[in-house]
């Protein structure tokens, strides 16, 4: 079975709740990021949060290095930690209390409370839930190799999203290994774990393993 959004996610731990409640499946989102990043910037507290420059409003609390390159329009929240040379190219919306680490690209993704995604990452077209992290090197890949629309499935089932580009999502509390590939359209469940070295295509359904590609198994 197919993950819906509210099987997914707490949408207590995303500035993204009103869009996300409107989508029945949360890559429905995707290209409606942009738009709702400048709606909701209206209604940030100057109290909290600067524009530092034209799109781009960061929390005061948060922690930005020099060496980080951050376009817009992207919102990244109270008490976030990005690292030397990040790279974050816009259509971003990033929670509180999260890592974007050295060497991490993101673009057009949402981004909940307390991920970590520390160490040559790339997140794009995507959408990681409360708590989830990516190990080291681990990729969500957001385009087929032939360039076509990207499809949602199971052994089963099957939902053409209209999509050229989706990279992944992960629901809450979802680990990725080290040196893993998500690829084009994958969904991981909530509370499941991907080893390191795992490549990873169509649903992993909620509270599983996946050691690899044909042995996913139920957590004890």
């Amino acid at each position: 079975m197919i993950p819906k959004t509210a099987e997914l996610f707490d949408l207590s731990h995303t500035l993204a709740a009103p869009l996300l409640l409107e989508c029945e499946y949360p890559w429905e989102a995707l290209p409606k990021i942009k738009d709702f990043i400048l709606s909701l910037a209206k209604t940030l507290s100057e109290d909290d949060y600067y524009k530092v420059c034209e799109d781009v409003w960061i929390a005061k609390s948060a922690k930005i290095a020099p060496s980080a390159l951050i376009c817009g329009p992207t919102i990244i929240g109270e008490n976030t930690e990005v690292r030397h040379c990040a790279y974050i190219r816009g259509n971003a919306l990033i929670g509180d209390g999260a890592v974007i680490g050295n060497s991490t690209e993101v673009k057009n993704a949402i981004i909940f409370d307390g991920v970590q995604i520390p160490h040559y990452n790339y997140v794009g077209d995507s959408i990681l839930g409360y708590k989830s992290h990516m190990g080291a090197g681990a990729i969500a890949s957001n385009v087929r190799s032939d360039k076509q629309n990207i499809s949602v499935y199971t052994q089963s089932e099957r939902i053409a999203t209209g999509l050229r580009k989706f990279g992944t999502i992960l629901g809450d509390f979802v680990e990725v290994g080290c040196n893993s590939v998500l690829c084009p359209g994958s969904v991981v469940g909530r509370n499941s774990q991907i080893y390191p070295l795992t490549r990873v295509r169509g649903v992993i359904p909620e509270s599983s393993v996946c050691k690899a590609p044909d042995n996913i198994v139920k957590k004890k």
